[in-house]
């Protein structure tokens, strides 16, 4: 694992709103006054108001934020639920690395290969010509306001060791085709010097666990009743197929349920992508980046090789284990 060269902070990060959308202007406002969002950094646009944009209405977004956005502005946080699609790219995957139409034809095919996977930079725009995104998505203005308040309020509370320690929960399941993460788990036990406990648990473990910082699962169905105990800052997201589908029906959870059981950030792919590992947060990427003091945005970001059907929610700023 390479070491964090620094992290993001509020004046890199570029705000979009949707004046199209109510919701979309009340949870912007918020986000404004919780970071301290000067108006260069604010974008306000007219989109539609649905899950899917078509390419055309992609591009027109996309120009008015490379026209708007100069050099400072690294990455994005996007005030709205909907649209997080982009036909059968993500939304902040496109954003990222451009629309891929041919993805469309195959989506468990190979997708393009992100430079900011484990990256050390604290810049990517500048470091790798990619501005990484977030969607502040909830299922209710009340429910993102509560999420942009635990991002704020997780900052530096876990940077000192003489605190109690906190849990990552490595889930095992009985379903082989989502559990093919399990690979990539980091070993279970103490992490030195950092107040972690990892622990590989059966999914009935979440309930009973104390102080949740991460969660990493495979499961097209979630149990988060009663809700994890998690610390603000929490990292929750599950392997499955349609998890970024937020608004879709498709019958399997979606990560808007790790938001709403008090998590702070969470991930989820908008189309099929089979079950790539690279299509999913590496679990040890995730939480060596996260420890090292860096953002919830990077930390995902960071932990995804192939992003392009990845749905990147949450709080972006937060950072529980940064010193300054």
């Amino acid at each position: 694992m390479p070491r964090s060269a620094g992290r993001l902070y509020a004046p890199a990060l570029g705000l979009v709103i949707n004046e199209s959308d109510p919701d979309s202007v009340a949870v912007g406002e918020y986000y404004i006054a919780a970071r301290h969002v000067s108006p260069a950094q604010v974008l306000r646009v007219a989109v539609p108001i649905k899950n899917a944009l078509t390419r055309d209405e992609f591009e027109r977004l996309r120009n008015l934020i490379e026209v708007r956005f100069g050099p400072r502005i690294q990455a994005l946080a996007l005030a709205w639920t909907a649209p997080y699609a982009v036909e059968c790219n993500s939304i902040t995957g496109a954003l990222a690395l451009g629309f891929d139409a041919a993805l469309c034809q195959n989506s468990c095919a190979r997708s393009r290969q992100s430079a900011y996977f484990n990256s050390p930079s604290s810049r990517p725009l500048t470091d790798h010509s990619m501005r990484p995104s977030m969607l502040l998505a909830a299922g209710s203005v009340t429910a993102a306001k509560a999420m942009i308040d635990r991002g704020v309020a997780a900052d530096g509370t876990l940077a000192r060791t003489d605190r109690a320690p906190v849990t990552v929960l490595l889930l095992d399941t009985a379903d082989g085709a989502r559990a093919v993460r399990s690979a990539l788990y980091p070993p279970a036990g103490s992490l030195p010097g950092l107040g972690i406990d990892v622990q590989r648990a059966p999914e009935s473990a979440l309930a009973a666990a104390r102080r949740v910082l991460m969660v990493a699962t495979g499961s097209a169905n979630l149990n988060l009743t009663p809700p994890p105990d998690w610390v603000p800052g929490g990292l929750g997201d599950h392997l499955t197929s349609f998890g970024g589908d937020l608004l879709g029906g498709t019958g399997q959870s979606s990560a808007l349920e790790w938001i709403a059981s008090g998590a702070t950030a969470s991930h989820g792919a908008v189309s099929e992508p089979c079950n790539h590992l690279q299509k999913f947060p590496h679990p040890q990427v995730l939480l060596a980046h996260y420890v090292q003091g860096v953002t919830a945005i990077e930390a995902y970001w960071k932990s995804v090789a192939w992003p392009q059907q990845s749905l990147f929610i949450g709080e972006p700023l937060a950072a529980p284990f940064s010193k300054y």
